[in-house]
C-alpha cells in the first residue's frame, strides 16, 4: 500500500501542499486503484462543509437564468430564510438537547425549504449560499450530502448522530434521494428528531419530496414515512436547463491511450488508472472514503473508458463522480465518451437522473482537462 493511503487525517492535511501527494514512491502517477484509506467519524463530522467548487459561492454570484423566473425566486426564498434563522447562535443551543425540560416546541409548519429541479439548474450552489449566509459558527451548521449523512449515522451510530446534529442552527443536504426502504425509514426519524430539536433543514433533489422513492423500491408501503419527510419542507421548483451544457461546446472526444498516459506522468498531481480495474476498485471501497481516495489528487487520467456494467457498480461510479466534481478535478480520459457510460435501461430507469447528473459532471471535468492536453 503507498503512503497516500496511510492516514486519511494527515492525508488531509498535507496532500494539497506536497508536491509529491499524487506520485508514487518512484515519482510515478498514483492510481487510484492502490488507495483505500480509513476515514475516522471525526473526520466524516469536521468535512460537513460545502465542497472545494463551492466555497465562495454566494446569492450575489448565482446567475439567473432572464428566461427561468423560478431561479431569481429561489434566490429571494433563500435569503429571507437564511435572515429568518436569526444572528449568532445561542451559547446555551447544545446544552438545549441534554436538558429536555427546555427542548423547543417542534414548529407549526415547514421547518426547511427543498430544492428541486433538473441536474445543473445551481441548487447546489444556491444550498451552498444559504450555508454560508446563515449567521452560525461553521461547528454549528452542517452540509453534506445524503449519501454522506447515511454514511455519518454508519459511523456515529444513530443516537450519537442525533446528539451531534441537534446543536446545529442548520442542516444542508444536497443531492437528496431514497434508494431503499431502510434509508427511507431512517432519514425520516432523524430528521423529525433534528426538527423537533430546533434544526432547520434545507435539501436539494431531482425529485419532490412526496415523489421520493418511486421508482426505486415499492414506495407506496413507507408512504407514512414518506409523508412525513415531506411534512418537514416547503418545497421550491427550480427550472431550467444545465448551465453546465448552457452556452458551451459539446463535450470534448476522447483521447487516445497515449494521449492519456502522457499527461499523466507530465501533470504533477495526476492519478492514472485503467478504467474497469477503478471499476473494480470501488466495489472493494466503502463510498465514504472515495473522497479521502481523492485526496492530493490534482487530475485523474482514466485508459478504457467504457459501458459500466450493471446497476450496482454505476451508482458507486455516481459517487465518484460527485466527489472529484466537488473537489474540481479534471478527468482525462480514453475509449468511449461520458455519455456512453450507462445503458438506455439505466437511463430510463429509476436512477436515471443520478446518471445524467454524473454524466453531466464528468462531462464538464472532461472539459476542464483540455487545458491538460494542451499544456
Amino acid at each position: 500500500m503507498s503512503s497516500s493511503t496511510a492516514s486519511p487525517a494527515s492525508a488531509a492535511g498535507s496532500a494539497a501542499s506536497s508536491p509529491a501527494a499524487g506520485r508514487d514512491l518512484a515519482g510515478q502517477p498514483v492510481a487510484l486503484t492502490s488507495r483505500a484509506p480509513h476515514v475516522p467519524a471525526d473526520r466524516l463530522v469536521a468535512e460537513m462543509v460545502p465542497p472545494p467548487r463551492f466555497g465562495s459561492v454566494r446569492f450575489d454570484n448565482y446567475i439567473p437564468d432572464p428566461n427561468q423566473p423560478s431561479q431569481a425566486e429561489a434566490v429571494t426564498v433563500l435569503s429571507g430564510f437564511a435572515a429568518g434563522l436569526g444572528g449568532a447562535a445561542e451559547s446555551g443551543g447544545r446544552k438545549r438537547w441534554f436538558r429536555r425540560e427546555t427542548k423547543p416546541a417542534a414548529p407549526a409548519g415547514p421547518r426547511g425549504v427543498y430544492l428541486d429541479g433538473g441536474y445543473g439548474v445551481g441548487k447546489t450552489h444556491l444550498l451552498a449560499s444559504l450555508w454560508h449566509a446563515t449567521a452560525a459558527a461553521p461547528e454549528q451548521k452542517a452540509f453534506g450530502t445524503f449519501v454522506e449523512l447515511t454514511n455519518l449515522v454508519g459511523a456515529l451510530g444513530f443516537q450519537q448522530t442525533v446528539q451531534t446534529l441537534s446543536g446545529h442552527k442548520l442542516l444542508c443536504i444536497d443531492e437528496f434521494e431514497l434508494d431503499d426502504p431502510g434509508d427511507t425509514v431512517l432519514v425520516s426519524t432523524l430528521l423529525g428528531k433534528l426538527v423537533d430539536a430546533g434544526v432547520a433543514l434545507a435539501a436539494t433533489s431531482n425529485t419532490l419530496p412526496g415523489k421520493l422513492g418511486e421508482g426505486r423500491f415499492a414506495a407506496a408501503d413507507f408512504l407514512r414515512e414518506i409523508q412525513g419527510l415531506s411534512a418537514h419542507f416547503r418545497p421550491l421548483r427550480i427550472d431550467g436547463e444545465d448551465y453546465r451544457h448552457r452556452g458551451l461546446p459539446q463535450a470534448p472526444a476522447p483521447h487516445d491511450d497515449d494521449t492519456v498516459k502522457r499527461v499523466a506522468h507530465a501533470t504533477d498531481g495526476a492519478s492514472y488508472d485503467a478504467f474497469p480495474d477503478l471499476l473494480d476498485h470501488l466495489s472493494k471501497v466503502h463510498p465514504s472514503r472515495y473522497g479521502a481516495m481523492c485526496d492530493g489528487i490534482r487530475a485523474v487520467c482514466l485508459t478504457g473508458v467504457e459501458p459500466v456494467p450493471d446497476q450496482s457498480t454505476a451508482l458507486r461510479l455516481v459517487v465518484l463522480a460527485d466527489r472529484l466534481y466537488d473537489r474540481e478535478v479534471p478527468v482525462l480520459a480514453s475509449g468511449r465518451p461520458f455519455d456512453e457510460l450507462f445503458s438506455e435501461e439505466m437511463l430510463n430507469g429509476g436512477y436515471r437522473k443520478k446518471y445524467f447528473r454524473a454524466i453531466s459532471r464528468l462531462t464538464a471535468l472532461a472539459r476542464d482537462a483540455k487545458g491538460l492536453v494542451e499544456a
